[in-house]
């Protein structure tokens, strides 16, 4: 029999996907950090290519430690179920034979292949460099959010009516992950996308359309400043920040920006303006009040500063808490700003926990008994002022007790909840004793952040230098937590008469109007920095020394589930001095 020669057409020239053999793979761990002690616990593996499987590979592995009982819940697989299981020693070089040839394909590809790339490297086994195709990101690529809501593999899998649902074990996982590999071929069929080469490259494709806009970059400066894509209208579609404005900009129009919104909206601009800064951190702060005063379609994070929350106590002869939307001079006690409405709420009720304060929103009088105590009162969550359980006297120390947490020492409302945590961890009821933690570090950073914003905010005018890196000198004009001027010292210049140039020209700002908290939060982190140095100060930069920065404990715990944008930085818990330590 002959065989007969085939012209590939263009779309062939690479490895055809219909050809190509895929492994993919998916793991179970103990945690979630490849380089940080934890360890898999069990792999497997389904072999395809063309629609067909060619062979399937499971084992359980011995993590040789202990398994967070919380991913046992989750995996179902135990110390027991591991005990007799094979080590990685074996289990590796297995797999990466079953593997070898193959295109490896993981949902949240990063995770898997980074386990598996930290086993070899304990191993000392060179990695064979494989191909890797991320189907979570393919997905983010190709459907909508009308079509799903995110792209988890757990969303996935029904969406393409997997065979095989997502158990969180590895095999049925992996043989999940084929069908939703699969159903997203085939919508890339009808893109276009035919080969290995087109596959592993969609995640960067850029249109002609954008390329062709790249002479927008040309004109802009190659410094620290703010840049803004314009519309036909000259409506702002999008601000960002950059220290190298042009060659930021030039990304926008390259594969090295794959984000699918930023692609709509470099199809959507006619222009792009620069505003150019002395320094990174006026950039910062100028691109933060442009989203607040324009909104730009594609700016997802600052752009609605005014529906921060505040916690208040109100001004009534037994005060409540009460979450609301504006701070006003009425007299009243505020903890904020906060961030959500949810966040509020959860410091709300781990207040309530610690202290007995009334919850209900009835206007009690000093001089008469209103009603009868609430179903609070009898389980001893409320002091029942309403029917003269607590006198005024009394009520009003629990009050000041709070109002005194808020900006200072915020120990008297911790301290109850922590020994309250206590108890349920020696009664096993260690959910329960975790809710409460969560709303402690919650309480916490809500103080901590809010006395770190009036530290600053309550200095009139602090002015600050620190090194450009090249010999000069960066520098700031704060005035009441706003950033009132920026200026830069090249080298060779004298940084104090340019000092004094730019208190001369700097904004005059109004204290009784609060700064933006984003606004005072990037100042801060400017003046954190190593190096900095304080040049002028019209009053005190001083913390509560028994504020809630000196709470490390909870301030450096994991990503806060309530305020996931929360800064975490190291906290000022003493006063700083301003004392001028700069030279010409």
């Amino acid at each position: 029999m002959t065989s007969v020669a085939q012209q590939l057409s263009l779309d062939e020239l690479g490895e055809p996907l219909r050809t190509t053999t895929f492994v993919v793979v998916d793991l179970e761990t103990t945690g979630g950090s490849a380089g940080g002690g934890d360890a898999i616990t069990e792999v497997g593996a389904v072999k395809v290519c063309g629609g067909e499987v060619l062979g399937e590979f499971q084992t359980l592995v011995n993590p040789e430690m202990a398994i967070n009982p919380f991913v046992s819940v989750l995996t179902g697989i135990t110390d027991s179920m591991v005990a007799t299981a094979p080590s990685i020693t074996t289990v590796v070089p297995s797999f990466l034979e079953f593997a070898r040839g193959a295109v490896l394909v993981a949902h949240n590809a990063p995770f898997d292949v980074g386990f598996l790339k930290s086993a070899c490297l304990q191993l000392a086994i060179a990695w064979p460099g494989f191909a890797v195709v991320d189907t979570a990101v393919l997905a983010r690529r190709v459907l909508t959010r009308d079509e799903v809501p995110n792209c988890k593999l757990a969303t996935l899998a029904p969406f393409f009516h997997a065979a095989t649902m997502p158990t969180h074990r590895a095999l049925d996982d992996a043989r999940a992950t084929v069908d939703v590999l699969h159903g997203l071929i085939a919508r890339l069929g009808n893109l276009g996308v035919h080969s290995l080469p087109e596959l592993r490259s969609f995640t960067s494709q850029v249109s002609e359309a954008q390329r062709r806009k790249r002479h927008l970059a040309d004109p802009l400066p190659i410094g620290p400043g703010v840049y803004i894509f314009r519309d036909p209208q000259g409506r702002p579609l999008y601000v960002g920040t950059s220290r190298n404005v042009r060659s930021r900009v030039r990304q926008y129009f390259v594969a090295s920006e794959t984000r699918s919104r930023m692609g709509e909206m470099v199809g959507l601009a006619e222009r792009v303006d620069a505003i150019a800064c002395a320094h990174p951190l006026e950039a910062q702060v100028r691109e933060l009040r442009l989203i607040a005063a324009h909104k730009p379609r594609y700016n997802r994070r600052s752009k609605f500063p005014e529906r921060a929350v505040w916690l208040k106590l109100t001004v009534e002869p037994f005060p409540r808490l009460s979450v609301v939307r504006e701070r006003r001079s009425d007299g009243a006690a505020y903890l904020g700003p906060l961030r959500t409405q949810r966040q509020a709420e959860t410091v709300r009720d781990a207040i309530h926990d610690a202290v007995p304060l009334r919850q209900c929103s009835d206007k009690l009088s000093l001089r008469r008994v209103v009603r009868a105590a609430c179903v609070l009162a009898g389980i001893g969550r409320c002091g029942a002022p309403c029917e003269g359980g607590v006198g005024p006297e009394q009520y009003a120390a629990l009050v000041a007790l709070v109002a005194a947490a808020w900006t200072g020492d915020v120990r008297p409302l911790v301290e109850p909840l922590e020994h309250k945590i206590a108890r349920l961890a020696e009664a096993q009821r260690f959910e329960q004793a975790g809710l409460i933690r969560d709303r402690v570090a919650t309480v916490v950073r809500a103080c901590a952040r809010m006395q770190r914003l009036a530290s600053l905010q309550a200095v009139g005018e602090l002015v600050a230098a620190r090194p450009d890196g090249a010999g000069g000198w960066q520098l700031s004009v704060v005035r009441s937590g706003r950033l009132a001027a920026a200026g830069h010292a090249p080298r060779g210049v004298a940084p104090v008469p340019a000092i004094d140039a730019l208190r001369a020209t700097a904004d005059v700002v109004d204290a009784a109007h609060a700064a933006l908290a984003e606004e005072t939060e990037c100042i801060l982190r400017w003046l954190e920095e190593p190096g900095t140095r304080l040049v002028h100060a019209s009053d005190p930069w001083s913390m509560p020394a028994y504020g809630a920065g000196r709470m490390r404990s909870y301030l450096a715990t994991q990503r806060d589930p309530i305020d996931p944008f929360a800064d975490r930085r190291r906290l000022p818990v003493v006063s700083r001095p301003a004392r001028p330590r700069l030279t010409a």
